[in-house]
């Protein structure tokens, strides 16, 4: 009886689609509940504080920021780590293919920025904005992505990953130079001394994850209060994670790909997007799209980021710096 009633689950969770399912579910309820009358109790909720730690020594914050901050330092580190793994042997092994999500997140960056200063060029205020469509959500984007199941070739999948990845890190380090004010040096000497410990450990090819671990807790500790985002120190510890060829299927790397991967597709990006997706439509008219700041931000978005990433991975396949990812033509490619 048991198994009559959780077998359909266990087929749904096993689905290539059902993490992309759930996020978009996850979406749409909060887009929901954001425009009812739960609203006021939803982004209180997202406001509310809470403390994490022993005695005094600990960190506060929001639970929109622990959502955005915390757990999303997992959902890159996870990321990272699939593409670190397909750069040592995967689709992204060849240096050709490798350079192609690198070259298009610099297109669909660079396109998107020219159109919204394009749009904004005469008012210096809203000028300042350039950077907004920029950046890529990556957990939507890789939501949506899963969504296709089998129907997209798996080099696209690394291809788009990659260059999410790519773009979302190219936005974290462009708030970092032109928006951040406030970085603290001496968390950013720790954050340095932390990551070439980690290194140390890498070299050393340590295989138990508990060091990693601890050492991994304080460089996002370091990272948050350096004023630089969080989220890179998921990045940055997923690089020292060790995995060599030779271990295929055994090394630390895959085993911790393997053991969070259900959390993060089932967890994580649901939460995101029950965080992050709820936005009140009060007052939006056609008018008040059509204004500077949010029509340069939807024409880079949908217009700007297709053709950034588009034209540039055409021109570099085309002067052969790059290589079109395998099994895949132009079309699905777009």
């Amino acid at each position: 009886m048991i198994n009559y009633i959780t077998s359909p689950f266990k087929w749904f969770f096993k689905l290539e689609s059902a993490s992309g399912l759930v996020l978009l579910i996850s979406a749409v309820i909060a887009l929901i509940i954001s425009n009812s009358s739960l609203s006021p109790l939803y982004f209180n909720a997202l406001e509310h504080y809470l403390f994490i730690g022993i005695y005094n020594f600990g960190i506060k914050l929001s639970v929109l920021h622990w959502i955005n901050d915390a757990l999303m330092a997992i959902f890159f580190f996870f990321v990272t780590l699939e593409i670190k793994r397909e750069f040592l042997q995967g689709e992204l092994s060849n240096p050709k293919q490798a350079i192609l999500p690198i070259i298009a997140a610099i297109g669909g960056m660079l396109v998107p920025a020219l159109i919204y200063i394009y749009i904004n060029f005469d008012n210096s205020q809203t000028l300042n904005g350039w950077a907004i469509p920029s950046a890529t959500d990556i957990a939507f984007s890789l939501g949506v992505l899963s969504l296709l199941g089998s129907r997209v070739p798996l080099s696209l999948k690394v291809f788009l990953t990659a260059l999410a990845i790519i773009d979302d890190l190219g936005a974290i380090i462009i708030i970092a130079f032109f928006y951040s004010g406030d970085l603290s040096i001496k968390y950013l000497m720790l954050m340095l001394l932390i990551f070439i410990s980690l290194m140390l450990l890498n070299k050393f090819n340590i295989k138990k994850f508990l060091p990693y671990l601890i050492l991994g807790f304080f460089l996002w500790l370091f990272t948050h209060e350096s004023g630089i985002h969080a989220t890179i120190s998921g990045v940055l510890l997923a690089t020292v994670i060790p995995h060599r060829k030779k271990e295929k299927d055994f090394s630390l790397l895959i085993k911790i790909e393997h053991a969070i991967s259900p959390y993060v597709a089932f967890g994580i990006m649901p939460l995101f997007a029950l965080a992050n997706a709820g936005v009140s439509l009060n007052g939006i008219t056609l008018n008040s799209l059509l204004l500077p700041v949010p029509l340069g931000i939807i024409l880079g978005l949908f217009i700007g980021k297709q053709i950034g990433v588009f034209l540039f991975s055409i021109i570099s396949i085309k002067l052969k710096i790059a290589q079109m990812p395998t099994n895949s033509n132009w079309l699905s490619f777009y």
